[in-house]
């Protein structure tokens, strides 16, 4: 089965940047929304942002990442990138991504990458 495979984290300082970026095989993240998902320790799974399929011209952000964080998605590649700038430490988690029907992850998670924002 189609599993995401997630690169680009990495440790940051406060106020850095990273650029995430989630591909899979075949056309699922051409046809489907996808969203970015992070986890934190001892903390529950929460949606970051979400982007719709095919043309991306939907997007949606939580509250804590609005204006700092953005998502992308490059069909002819079947990846989709995540822009993470003016990074703070409550940030740290482990990024995953996810095809979404609504806000229903629909694929087997992937590894993720872990992003680390400290001094």
């Amino acid at each position: 089965q189609v599993q995401p495979v997630e690169s680009g984290g990495g440790l940051v300082q406060p106020g850095g940047s990273l650029r995430l970026s989630c591909a899979a095989s075949g056309s699922i993240f051409s046809i489907r929304a996808v969203g970015w998902y992070r986890q934190a320790p001892g903390k529950q799974r929460e949606l970051v942002a979400r982007i719709s399929a095919p043309d991306g011209y939907s997007t949606i952000y939580a509250e804590s990442v609005k204006g700092r964080f953005t998502i992308s998605r490059d069909n002819a590649k079947n990846t989709v990138y995540l822009q993470m700038n003016s990074l703070k430490p409550e940030d740290t988690a482990v990024y995953s991504c996810n095809a979404v029907i609504g806000s229903v992850p629909v694929l087997p998670w992937g590894q993720g990458t872990q992003v680390t924002v400290s001094s």
